[in-house]
């Protein structure tokens, strides 16, 4: 026997043994089990490779621990508020708060999301503005800055950013940056050295152990998370670089959104970058100080819970949020999102809606960051048209918000697309909103984007040609991997 015929039957082995784990030992839904198995059917020896690095399961111990956390009342604050609102004795400052008691409970009990609800809260859409004002806060810190980034280039922007974090370290600011390793895979071992040597810190989010290969490069962080003296927080769908913008011609203008957090919502958005910090840097050595959570002044009055979600978590707590916002829905609900690539439950749920007389309104780009994704999402526009959903396609750039709005009372701003990666594989966050004003200024951030676009009907979708549906039929196919 030569060694091909014994290397082939290795392969053969090895894809069997595979085929095994991914139906009996891994907990994966039914369509995510036939995608990989289709994939390791037709392309054995790649798909292999491509299920070490894309298709394990993340084991779901707790990755993230912090013991200091009882120092700042959280957990007092989270039974009070359990305890409160399941005895119909807890205090809600206005309606809109009240009538989401149900969502808020479910964050609560779920994802130990506290509400607060003494927030000021600024939107962002642009990113010229959005960067204008962090960099004013970084240039204020007195304290400290900890910035997290799914994507930081070594760009203009980029190098900007680290210019005002490198004076602000020589000037005794405790500055913290944490990227991902995969999403800012750009960055050089050097770009970090000035800010190094002045005093600040640096980590990577899984970073790979070998030079070649990221056995965890599926699971990702895609969280934004920015804290200026405990004080101010900022969450949203913007990234570090030029392209964010508008300065790259493939995209053109980008269209985001992003928020400005003053009050009490700050304090679990530290919390969650001080979990993540402890787990990328495997020294834990961020500890409780006052400075880190401040007394802070009563400055608005949005209610609010910061919510979170990964592979490591018991339940997809976004997309329950996502499901219980939907399923609450009387008159509308607004999404903007770069991806739409639902699973079975969110799919039959916005479906539902439309099809009960909501008036559902949702926003794709008009171009591609990532192809399959792309046409995997117009597979499923497809299927929300027929429904009686409305489509419409942002024609002035690209846009990457992440955006549901309900009824205008109600909203959900953060990381987190309408995508089976953000539910399952990702590490995000979103600021789940309830308040009016707030809502209806980004229902008016919508009908201003759909000035912009172009709305796609049901019959031009149905005179699509044959090469694009096949292009869809493909792309969602493999959709549960993507």
């Amino acid at each position: 026997m030569d060694i091909y015929s014994i290397l082939l039957g290795v392969l053969f082995f090895l894809n069997i043994v595979l085929a095994i784990i991914v139906i009996f030992l891994e907990r994966k839904d039914a369509a995510s089990t036939w995608a990989w198995l289709m994939v390791l059917f037709f392309i054995p020896f790649l798909g292999f490779i491509m299920y070490l690095l894309f298709g394990q399961n993340l084991t779901r111990r707790k990755m993230f621990q912090w013991e200091d956390r009882k120092k700042i009342g959280i957990d007092k604050m989270l039974s009070d508020q359990i305890i409160g609102i399941s005895t119909r004795n807890f205090e809600f400052h206005n309606e809109v708060i009240e009538d989401s008691r149900d969502i808020i409970y479910m964050h609560l009990v779920n994802n130990d999301a506290v509400l607060t609800q003494d927030n000021a809260v600024k939107l962002y859409t642009d990113g010229d503005d959005k960067f204008a004002a962090l960099f004013n806060d970084i240039g204020a810190a007195k304290d400290h800055v900890h910035l997290q980034y799914y994507i930081l280039k070594r760009d203009n922007l980029g190098k900007r950013l680290l210019k005002l974090l490198t004076e602000k370290a020589k000037q005794g600011v405790k500055v913290r940056v944490l990227y991902d390793d995969l999403g800012s895979r750009s960055l050089t071992k050097g770009f970090f050295k000035e800010l190094r040597a002045a005093g600040g810190e640096v980590e990577a989010f899984f970073p790979s152990r070998f030079h070649f290969i990221n056995l965890r490069l599926n699971y990702r962080n895609h969280r934004k998370l920015a804290i200026i003296d405990g004080k101010i927080g900022y969450v949203g769908g913007f990234n570090v670089g030029d392209e964010y913008l508008g300065l790259n011609p493939k995209f053109g203008y980008w269209r985001d959104t992003h928020l400005r957090i003053e009050g009490s919502a700050v304090y679990p958005i530290q919390t969650r970058f001080i979990l993540d910090w402890n787990q990328a840097s495997h020294r834990h050595d961020i500890h409780y100080a006052p400075s880190y959570f401040p007394l802070l002044d009563n400055t608005g009055s949005v209610g609010m819970q910061i919510v979170t979600s990964g592979p490591d978590s018991e339940w997809e707590q976004i997309k329950n949020g996502y499901l219980k916002m939907i399923s609450s829905a009387k008159e509308s609900i607004l999404i903007q999102t770069p991806y739409f690539i639902p699973d079975a439950s969110v799919l039959d749920s916005l479906k539902v809606a439309a099809l009960s007389g909501v008036d559902v309104r949702i926003m794709i780009p008009n171009k591609p960051d990532h192809m399959f994704v792309y046409w995997a999402t117009y597979s499923y526009i497809g299927e929300m048209l027929k429904a009686g959903a409305k489509i419409f396609i942002y024609d002035n750039g690209f846009i990457h918000a992440k955006t549901i709005i309900v009824d205008e009372q109600i909203s959900s701003v953060g990381t987190a697309n309408i995508d089976v990666r953000s539910f399952r594989l990702n590490f995000e966050v979103n600021a789940f909103i309830y308040d009016q004003e707030i809502s209806t200024k980004l229902v008016d951030s919508f009908l201003e984007d759909v000035a912009l676009s172009k709305e796609l009907t049901q019959e031009d979708y149905l005179h699509r040609p044959l090469w694009i549906r096949f292009k869809e039929s493909i792309s969602r196919l493999l959709s549960p991997i993507l």
